[in-house]
């Protein structure tokens, strides 16, 4: 079949961007969702907190994703559910496959990448122990308590501070188990302060930081683990073992863009984000293909993504209508000094719709300095910060009228404040 814009993801960035793209002229549109539903990983996130810049109010997972899904069923918007892309290419052939049509293959003239994330495994830490059961990332054990209501353990011991880890800390807690302790590599969070505040300090939840889990006991269950300080290097430090009773172990140790469609395409992989290289509108190195939300860099709340969507849909259905200016004037977003990664990472002015809104993480915990931008000319822009940390990203404002001045890169750094 051929499409004029096929959106590969149903979650929060798929559905936002859909109704974007709706809204600006394009009516063939086809969503494809893996999932029984639409939604994506909103669905499991029962608790409050979403939509305060975009709804200015609190609502639930499910409610945030409910807006959204109305919406899509209001336009009219086509879309396929438990339905698998197997394979992306350059030229936008997209091969599928679902127990209703079987193998499909689509032809688009534009697609959007929102595949969201995925999370980092035991595998991936090379933690000493055998295989017992009771060890789950959080976002599954999230998924079998909430949506599921199976209870994973009794005695919870949780190493990694990320946003799902918090949020099961006190799941779990209210759900009847005893969370021992949340353990953290890192000499910070890598969550948001808000969840550290709601879910383990209101919990009297202890949070250990550069501490680690070196082993795991237990046979057919997880009996226990043994955690450790870790010195400047990461590295555990002999004679400073022990040892933690516990039944489950919970992993919140990081977020992964799911790109391997992306690299099929061979779209260009920002190595820091592992996620797409993406310009003002979030058009990949591919012209056509779009990429949005956690697929593009890891983000910490939904309303930001859902913003991120609507401009992938709005640059879509500029780009099917042949109104997307071929990148003329283009410069370069760079991160420099304190600043890990920005995104967008290249702009080209006469693309703007109004502003832009650069995204990005700092690589340490700083107080006391200036988020400074600045173009070969000078600084542009320039803002006082008492705390960064890397668990918060960062988000800076710049109009059409600003960007259109730029010389030929956009630096992004910080600078401490003189006494």
């Amino acid at each position: 079949m051929e499409r004029d814009l096929v959106i590969i993801g149903g979650g929060p960035a798929g559905l936002a961007a859909a109704i974007e793209a709706k809204k600006n002229g394009i009516d063939d549109i086809l969503i494809l969702e893996r999932d029984k539903r639409l939604g994506g990983i909103l669905q499991q996130c029962i608790h409050n907190g979403f939509g305060l810049h975009v709804f200015k109010e609190q609502l639930t997972g499910p409610e945030y994703a409910q807006r959204f899904i109305d919406e899509v069923e209001a336009l009219g918007i086509d879309y396929k559910l438990e339905t698998m892309v197997l394979h992306l290419s350059k030229d936008k052939r997209i091969t599928a496959l679902n127990p209703k049509d079987g193998l499909i293959e689509i032809k688009a003239k534009a697609i959007i990448l929102a595949m969201g994330c995925r999370e980092r495994t035991r595998g991936a830490l090379n933690i000493p122990g055998s295989r017992p059961a009771g060890i789950f990332t959080a976002g599954s054990a999230q998924r079998f308590v909430n949506m599921e209501g199976y209870m994973v353990g009794k005695k919870v011991v949780i190493l990694g501070s990320g946003d799902i880890g918090l949020i099961m800390a006190r799941r779990m807690t209210l759900e009847g188990a005893e969370v021992k302790m949340v353990v953290e590599i890192m000499p910070y969070s890598t969550g948001l302060k808000r969840n550290i505040v709601q879910c383990l300090e209101d919990f009297d939840i202890p949070l250990l930081f550069n501490h680690t889990v070196t082993k795991i006991h237990g046979k057919h269950r997880v009996e226990g683990v043994t955690i450790a300080r870790v010195n400047e290097n990461k590295r555990p430090i002999e004679g400073t073992e022990k040892f933690v009773e516990c039944d489950t172990l919970l992993l919140s140790v990081g977020l992964i863009p799911e790109n391997e469609l992306s690299r099929e395409a061979d779209i260009d992989i920002n190595p820091i984000t592992n996620g797409a290289y993406v310009s003002e509108l979030m058009e990949t190195s591919v012209e056509g293909i779009f990429a949005c939300g956690n697929v593009v860099h890891v983000h910490d709340l939904v309303d930001y993504v859902t913003m991120e969507s609507y401009l992938a849909g709005y640059g879509a259905a500029k780009y099917i209508k042949g109104e997307r200016i071929k990148w003329e004037k283009i410069f370069k977003t760079i991160a420099m000094k304190g600043i890990r990664y920005v995104v967008p990472n290249f702009i080209c002015p006469q693309n703007i719709r109004e502003e832009v809104n650069f995204y990005m993480r700092v690589n340490d915990v700083y107080k006391n300095v200036y988020l400074v931008v600045r173009d070969k000319k000078g600084v542009i822009y320039k803002i006082k910060k008492n705390h960064v940390s890397p668990g918060e990203m960062e988000r800076i404002k710049l109009s059409k009228e600003i960007l259109q001045r730029v010389d030929e890169e956009l630096v992004f750094e910080l600078k401490e404040v003189e006494e």
